[in-house]
């Protein structure tokens, strides 16, 4: 439907943004018959920059949402998604742990097998992967809309509390107003709704920035997410050592996702030409991977990782912050879409809860409750990750832990359960008592 500027639309909660965090928010929302319009400001299929890699935790939020990690594709409504043989033909490339490389020391280890967590992780690229997510909240019955840019919020005149937002359709920019008693950002990085209503970045918290591009290689099936902790200009130990860490995940169609991170918190952050880097890296790899210009099937790509809460507060006036735009990802590993799709779903929990209340004090005590349940969630983990953003941003750390640690295989599984937050909250075993211990002592970020 396209309506004149004089229409309106009304909703029970308006989400703005249909990535990973913004459709899963819808997903939930919906399923318990709440009206929900989700706007996203492109159409499908589109990009985004992202590794790609999903870990266990993120499966965990797939499966929450009765998404079926071994159908079709092509299956789901909309007509958009591809018929990629990837991985079992599914459209999932499934993978077995995590292969660390550091050094001469390759360890290859297994997703624990654990109670409150799937044992094995996947990849698809965004290109689909945000579709298929936003499809099945549309089948769930959230209104999408596609090419509907947000280009503000409504702002109640006597309270200034949000209530809904104005957009724009098309090439041609139609104006449209959308209105609602909560609005749900989940606009990524750029955060333009909370930038709005005056919530900023806080520049005490870690910011990554990460570069990808994809290639035809024959390491396309490996069951392996692999992770370089030391990026070399040429040949390992014998050329210089770059600042950063680098990711390798097959993608199950004839391609693989390579790319590579910095930190904030190393010196080479603001001098770095990331393009340059991914290039040199990828020049001191085995050539017979494929990681060359000539197997490039597109550009590099490039972007930001808000980590550990570095927008707050996530509640403010009727309006609520989930995924990148309330800086949610993981400081540990920069794992984004898992944090974006339980955060969705924490803020539809909250609303839903909220909405079933009266206007006035009771549902804004029920909104409150947001920011509170988050830092419960995450608060003592990402302190953790804060310091160990800033440990390894000394080259000299990062190569010690390398060479010491690597070697020490019950060091590293405890390192894969810390770094992927993967943890049984009761009955595990002395590792993952040991991390959530020191989870709750540590303050919330």
């Amino acid at each position: 439907m396209i309506m004149t500027a004089a229409q309106a639309e009304h909703a029970d909660v308006i989400v703005v943004g249909a990535g990973p965090g913004g459709s899963a928010a819808a997903y939930h929302l919906a399923r318990t018959g709440l009206d929900v319009v989700l706007l996203e400001k492109t159409s499908f299929p589109r990009e985004k920059v992202c590794g790609d890699g999903l870990t266990p935790r993120a499966v965990r939020s797939l499966i929450e949402m009765g998404i079926d990690t071994g159908s079709d594709p092509a299956g789901e409504p909309g007509g958009h998604l591809d018929e990629r043989a990837t991985g079992d033909g599914s459209g999932w490339a499934r993978n077995r742990g995590l292969r660390i490389v550091g050094g001469r020391v390759r360890l290859e280890l297994p997703w624990p097998e654990l109670a409150n967590w799937p044992d094995y992780g996947l990849v698809r690229p965004r290109l689909d992967f945000d579709e298929l997510l936003a499809r099945h909240a549309e089948k769930a019955g959230a209104r999408l809309r596609e090419q509907t840019a947000v280009t503000g919020p409504i702002l109640d005149e006597r309270t200034g509390r949000v209530i809904g937002v104005r957009a724009k359709t098309g090439r041609g920019g139609d104006p449209l107003r959308f209105h609602a008693p909560l609005v749900i950002a989940a606009d990524g990085n750029s955060a333009r709704m909370a930038l709005s209503v005056g919530i900023r970045r806080r520049e005490d918290r870690p910011l990554g920035v990460a570069v990808r591009r994809y290639y035809r290689s024959p390491r396309t099936h490996d069951d392996f997410l692999e992770s370089h902790l030391e990026l070399w200009e040429g040949a390992p130990g014998a050329s210089r050592l770059l600042p950063g860490y680098g990711w390798i995940f097959g993608v199950g169609d004839g391609t693989s996702n390579v790319g590579l991170g910095l930190l904030n918190t190393t010196t080479a952050f603001q001098n770095t030409d990331y393009k340059d880097l991914l290039r040199r890296w990828l020049g001191g790899l085995p050539p017979d991977w494929g990681y060359t210009e000539e197997n490039a099937t597109g550009p590099v790509r490039g972007g930001a990782l808000p980590m550990a809460f570095n927008r707050a507060p996530h509640y403010r006036d009727g309006l609520l912050l989930v995924g990148d735009a309330g800086g949610v990802v993981n400081p540990f590993n920069g794992e984004g879409i898992a944090y974006a799709m339980e955060s969705g779903r924490l803020a539809a929990e909250v609303a839903v809860q909220a909405l079933a209340r009266s206007h006035g004090l009771s549902r804004e005590r029920a909104l409150q409750a947001y920011p509170h349940v988050l830092r419960q969630r995450y608060g003592g983990y990402y302190t953790l990750g804060r310091v160990f953003v800033q440990l390894i941003g000394n080259p000299t750390v990062m190569r010690t832990a390398t060479r010491y640690g690597l070697p020490r295989p019950t060091l590293m599984r405890f390192t894969l359960k810390l770094l992927a937050n993967l943890t049984d909250p009761r009955g595990g075993d002395a590792l993952d008592r040991l991390i959530n211990a020191m989870s709750r002592l540590a303050p919330a970020a």
